[in-house]
């Protein structure tokens, strides 16, 4: 696609990575046959390839308007296009960036810029935890709206005690570790069983993803770096093998905190290292599945329908390992049979920004799921895990849990 950026771009860092993405972009649209909100909206505006025509036409002068802003906010980020196109545009990079350069330029109302920044500022604040622990307290008194975002409070089990020679750090996150902790102390068993240790930063919190991707991209660097420096003591004394993330939304940002810190004098080479060492959980599966084969005792009359999330099957390029190595341990694994490939709808914030299409696109996901008669349904994000539980009767919870649960 060829370029005309713009005089206040050309020789910006902003304009100069868009101009490179932009570039690549073939027009083909083959990005539209896998994009979530083009398939339920049918417009092309609403889909990867007019997106991009949206954030070309900004980036060689043209104002943008509220509607560009809408059209750009209703992408889900959920990277499908990325693992449909040909040409290898780097999408997400892109839609970044334009989102930026679009609110620069974009007032938004007033009630909106309110709830971005009590996202941004309150699912990342130190609060988050107790405002959670009291809304589960009054679970059965919240409104449907509310209820869905807030999960019955659940056990979390003993957190091994045991010292291994290998290693790793695992980042708890920040709402996570609210909202279903059970998640890492669950990680914590499996890897211990494992002949893993597992080590906890304390200075380590939030990925960075929720301020980056709601524009406020310098508090999300700033996360980023605190992480950096909270990790640097262990990754220098080279005493872990791997930083390890449960959370498949954590996992895609961390390992690209090298792309996003590149210009960072203090932290690029900090940041590719951290990057080169972050590994999702479900990576560390090859090398789990000896070590606990005679430990797990699989229920093998359950069926387990896999959920990928879109941060493991299309940000990270992750696909089948979850359900392979489930399966070598004896469990009734399996995926959906129809659009695995598609988005549930929750992506972060956007099941709150934009809670129409979430729950189109969480319904749509389940009708699929439930066609399968699962009797428990497992994910990798906690995202996810959250926005299919509040439309289904049927268990939803982290692949790492089942595992947890079927050890001896």
């Amino acid at each position: 696609m060829q370029t005309n950026l713009a005089p206040e771009y050309i020789n910006t860092a902003d304009g100069k990575a868009a101009e490179a993405i932009l570039r690549k972009c073939v027009h083909c649209g083959f990005c539209t046959a896998t994009c979530p909100t083009y398939q339920l909206l049918g417009n092309e505006l609403d889909g990867p390839r007019g997106r991009i025509y949206l954030m070309k036409q900004v980036l060689e002068g043209q104002t943008p308007t509220r509607e560009t802003q809408l059209h750009l906010d209703r992408c889900l980020t959920c990277r499908n296009c990325e693992s449909t196109c040909p040409s290898g545009v780097n999408y997400g990079q892109l839609v970044d960036i334009g989102r930026k350069l679009v609110d620069a330029k974009v007032v938004r109302p007033m009630v909106e810029k309110t709830i971005r920044w009590a996202l941004k500022e309150g699912l990342t604040s130190p609060f988050f935890a107790p405002a959670m622990a009291m809304g589960q307290m009054v679970r059965p008194l919240l409104p449907a709206s509310l209820k869905n975002k807030v999960p019955a409070k659940q056990a979390v089990g003993q957190i091994p005690s045991q010292i291994h020679q290998r290693k790793v750090l695992m980042l708890e996150g920040c709402v996570q570790a609210a909202m279903s902790p059970n998640i890492n102390s669950a990680t914590r068993r499996v890897l211990d069983a494992a002949g893993i240790e597992t080590i906890v930063a304390a200075k380590a919190g939030c990925c960075g993803a929720v301020k980056f991707h709601l524009n406020d991209q310098e508090g999300g660097k700033a996360q980023m770096r605190a992480n950096i420096d909270a990790w640097w003591p262990s990754i220098e004394s080279q005493s872990i093998e791997a930083i390890v993330m449960n959370a498949s939304g954590c996992g895609v940002t961390v390992k690209e905190y090298g792309h996003i810190l590149q210009d960072d004098p203090q932290y690029a080479d900090k940041a590719q290292r951290v990057s080169d060492l972050t590994k999702d959980l479900s990576e560390l599966l090859p090398d789990l599945v000896g070590a606990l084969k005679s430990k797990v005792n699989a229920q093998k009359a359950q069926t387990v329908t896999f959920h990928p999330p879109c941060t493991l099957q299309h940000g990270q390029q992750l696909r089948g390992g979850v359900e392979k190595h489930l399966g070598v341990l004896g469990f009734n694994i399996n995926t959906a049979s129809c659009e695995a490939h598609l988005c549930c709808g929750s992506a972060g914030t956007y099941s709150v920004l934009q809670a129409d299409l979430a729950y189109q696109l969480r319904d749509r996901k389940l009708g699929h799921i439930g066609a399968m008669n699962p009797d428990v349904i497992v994910s990798a994000n906690i995202g996810c895990i959250t926005h299919l539980q509040s439309g289904t009767a049927t268990p939803v919870k982290h692949w790492v849990e089942l595992l947890d649960e079927a050890l001896n």
